[in-house]
């Protein structure tokens, strides 16, 4: 939009959601908001890993933003905002539907509206299906069954994320295929909206280390530059934001670097930054719990709930409650009062410092790296002061149990947890009980991707199945984060 960019992402059924982000020299972005405050169902009140939001997209259109997203459960949903920094309008439900992800509109010269989006076999039954909807000019409803514009099955199967495009009289539909992980960038042309498309696959790994490249979007700066934004699947590290130049070469795009010129690109590792006014942009990471509000890179697991903390009780403080575990295995898989957030960098050290809790026996806090496997830092309530443990759960997705890896009897409530995080995702764990001298605990830990993104590191508070709503609470009096700022 001028000469910024905005940026949504998944957000699954992390609260808040859908974030967006802002840039100027498409290299450095920093969150300006979340267009999503709850997730638009009840069901959302309890944690439901991988559902919720899925592959959305922004436009600017009319004099507003909107983005569409598709829950593969529930259906179409519209939020706009005339300021991308919100506030926007609450969730509109444009269509119900079974197994739509990653729709895009496109408003065509005539001021037709349409929409595309692809098929989530877990919940359709099938996949690899592009779909086109016509809908009305303001793009609040659905005006037909819509028409099949692509079959991937032989050639492109598992095609989806298709982001629609208009360019010198051909429509273009860009679509990864091939699957997140080892899959390629797919283009589609046609004379005609409704297709027949032809196909060329425009971008691959190659010989590069950058596998996928998956859900990319086209951007043209106002100087008339291409350039192609996407992701890569990096397990725990989640999915890494990429940029590559573009050329149009005989109608057809190519992406990346194409050595052997037959149209396919593959990543570039290093290229000259685009002709764009620099850009100083930073998203946090550590936080002093001194404002009103918890800073915008921290999600809970589910809608969250006031009675879960409180940045007023101990002024400079967060407190955290130690809300009731909603199953018996001890398991933090379905605790929705987690506040994390995603790696901020390759390597970093996360220290947060418990200034003292009032726990009932058996409630716990304390630091946590988070994902199918996790490893939490906690303490307990003990006689002599507190219970120092690190557990450590391998397959919680699967019902896997929390197993206590070391522990220790401390003799004060106030200590500091801290993670350091190295390259590979290999975690060590250690206390300190004046924020000085470090006390490693536990062996190495290999952080694990959660359910379709990667490993998160927060904080929490948990009761006892079973018990009180609130068993007690913990003070943090901070977090912080060093090799990680970025």
């Amino acid at each position: 939009m001028g000469e910024d960019f905005y940026l949504v992402s998944s957000s699954f059924n992390h609260v808040p959601g859908l974030p967006v982000l802002h840039s100027r020299d498409l290299l450095h972005w920093e969150l300006i908001g979340h267009a999503l405050p709850r997730l638009p169902a009840p069901l959302y009140d309890r944690v439901q890993h991988g559902r919720g939001v899925w592959a959305p997209s922004i436009r600017h259109h009319t004099g507003e933003f909107r983005i569409y997203y598709c829950d593969p459960d529930l259906g179409l949903f519209l939020v706009k905002s005339k300021d991308p920094a919100g506030p926007w309008s609450p969730p509109l439900l444009v269509r119900e539907a079974k197994g739509w992800i990653d729709p895009c509109p496109f408003w065509d010269d005539d001021g037709r509206a349409w929409l595309v989006h692809a098929w989530a076999k877990s919940r359709a039954g099938f996949n690899s299906i592009l779909t086109l909807h016509e809908m009305s000019p303001n793009g609040t409803r659905i005006l037909d069954e819509g028409v099949t514009v692509f079959d991937g099955h032989a050639h492109h199967p598992t095609i989806e994320g298709p982001k629609l495009y208009k360019r010198e009289g051909w429509y273009y539909i860009f679509a990864p295929a091939g699957g997140v992980k080892p899959g390629w960038q797919t283009v589609l042309r046609s004379r005609s909206i409704q297709g027949p498309y032809e196909d060329r696959i425009v971008l691959a790994q190659g010989g590069t280390p950058v596998n996928g490249p998956h859900q990319g979007g086209w951007i043209e700066t106002p100087a008339g530059d291409s350039w192609f934004i996407h992701f890569q699947d990096r397990g725990a590290y989640g999915r890494i934001l990429h940029l590559q130049p573009m050329r149009w070469q005989e109608g057809w795009p190519v992406a990346g670097n194409d050595p052997d010129g037959d149209g396919t690109g593959e990543p570039v590792l290093v290229h000259p930054a685009p002709a764009l006014p620099p850009f100083a942009a930073v998203i946090p990471a550590s936080d002093e719990f001194s404002g009103p509000a918890l800073g915008l890179q921290w999600q809970w697991q589910a809608n969250s709930d006031s009675a879960w903390y409180s940045l007023s009780e101990a002024p400079g403080q967060l407190r955290l409650y130690a809300v009731q575990a909603p199953d018996t295995t001890g398991s933090l898989w379905l605790q929705p009062n987690l506040l994390a957030q995603k790696f901020p960098a390759d390597s970093f050290t996360a220290t947060a410092v418990m200034k003292g809790f009032s726990l009932q026996p058996g409630a716990r806090a304390g630091l946590v790296i988070f994902g199918t496997d996790y490893a939490c830092l906690t303490l307990g309530a003990h006689q002599e002061g507190s219970l120092l443990r690190l557990s450590i759960c391998r397959a919680a997705d699967s019902g896997g149990e929390e197993r206590v890896e070391e522990e220790a009897v401390l003799p004060s409530t106030s200590v500091s947890l801290r993670v350091q995080v190295s390259s590979g995702g290999r975690c060590a764990f250690s206390y300190s009980m004046d924020d000085h001298r470090f006390i490693p605990i536990g062996g190495l830990f290999t952080a694990a991707a959660g359910k379709w993104v990667g490993a998160k590191v927060g904080l929490f508070a948990a009761g006892t199945a079973g018990g009180q709503h609130a068993c007690g609470y913990a003070d943090f009096d901070r977090i912080h984060f060093t090799g990680g700022e970025q």
